[in-house]
């Protein structure tokens, strides 16, 4: 009688809990990875609207828009079904202004249809002085990231 080749069921067992640790080692630190991803794009409209922010002020010295009702640098349009190609898809960003001040902020779960609730919780703001602060809530902070009034988290738990 010939000698029958394959696996047999404790080999396969082991090598599907093999695979199971792996991948429960892996998931959480590629979750970080897609999450530190995303906050790229809150880091980066700021910077923009910053620089935005600072050329509006060399030509008017100051601050506010025309109007006078709010900032001289327009905001980034978050991300919806009626224009699927728009700017930004994780964070909703607004900005307060007076002549001398203002702070733009990047605020994490764009709502509705399209947007990307899986940041939120996550806050970024930056001001006229550069002056870049993280507020982590909810969501954000049960995941571990940690709120820091002197920079932009972009590392758990709280590495600026």
């Amino acid at each position: 009688m010939p000698r029958q080749q394959g696996f047999t069921l404790i080999e396969i067992m082991i090598t599907v809990a093999i695979v199971g640790i792996i991948a429960a080692v892996a998931l959480p630190s590629y979750n970080d990875y897609i999450t530190r991803s995303k906050i790229t794009e809150a880091t980066a409209q700021l910077s923009d609207i910053r620089v935005k922010m600072e050329q509006w002020y060399q030509d008017n010295r100051s601050y506010l828009n025309a109007a006078g009702t709010g900032c001289g640098a327009t905001m980034p349009v978050s991300f919806n079904t009626a224009t699927p190609t728009g700017p930004v898809k994780y964070f909703t960003y607004t900005c307060v202004a007076a002549a001398q001040t203002y702070t733009a902020t990047a605020t994490g779960g764009v709502a509705g249809a399209g947007g990307d609730t899986s940041m939120a919780g996550f806050v970024y703001t930056i001001d006229q002085t550069n002056v870049r602060a993280s507020v982590m809530s909810g969501n954000a902070a049960a995941k571990g990231w940690a709120s820091n009034a002197n920079c932009w988290v972009v590392k758990k738990p709280s590495q600026c």
